[in-house]
């Protein structure tokens, strides 16, 4: 049986690497325009799925013979989803929330096939953040290693001296927890080079 196409629905290089690190290889890049602005109340493992679900969709409709993969990272403070860091401000006042405290990051991944029936998974991990002082703050904000990133810090950079304590999948962290992303993959027939 031949091998489906897959397709991923994310332009992130983290995502890209961390399927590279896992022996696999997308066919092809496809980054999916939606709105991924939250609902009001919404808590953050039910938004992170519906974000990566509608992700998946969207693209398995324009890529109806492929396995398509979406993920949708949160960080979350409590029942309070982190927004994704878009300047240096932004980078600062996710940090000041989350120092010397405890924050979940948490990762939804949507497999959309040619049957039509989404396969979701949501991984959680707990992380704790030492105190930070304001200098570190602002250092770490003008660095701009933050912006872009869900709760205004990526862990595979400089944040990492920050955590205290982390507690589940690292990869998930990163972007795309890989051993739930692998047994979906596997479930649908998909075979990695290694």
């Amino acid at each position: 049986m031949a091998r489906l196409p897959l397709v991923l629905a994310s332009e992130s290089p983290r995502r890209r690497a961390l399927l590279a690190q896992a022996g696999i290889t997308p066919d092809l890049i496809v980054p999916a325009a939606i709105d991924e602005t939250p609902h009001t109340g919404e808590e953050p493992r039910p938004y992170a799925m519906r974000i990566a679900r509608a992700k998946a969709e969207r693209v398995a409709a324009q890529h109806p013979d492929s396995l398509v993969l979406a993920a949708d990272t949160v960080v979350a403070c409590g029942r309070r989803i982190l927004p994704k860091a878009m300047n240096a401000a932004e980078v600062s006042s996710c940090l000041r929330l989350l120092s010397g405290r405890q924050h979940q990051v948490m990762t939804a991944v949507a497999l959309a096939g040619p049957d039509g029936r989404p396969r979701t998974r949501c991984v959680l991990t707990r992380l704790a953040f030492r105190r930070l002082s304001g200098a570190e703050i602002a250092a770490y904000a003008a660095s701009g290693e933050g912006i872009g990133k869900a709760g205004g810090y990526g862990l595979q950079g400089f944040a990492e001296t920050f955590v205290r304590r982390i507690n589940g999948s690292y990869s998930n962290v990163i972007g795309l927890p890989l051993l739930e992303t692998c047994a979906l993959l596997e479930g649908c027939g998909y075979r990695r080079t290694c």
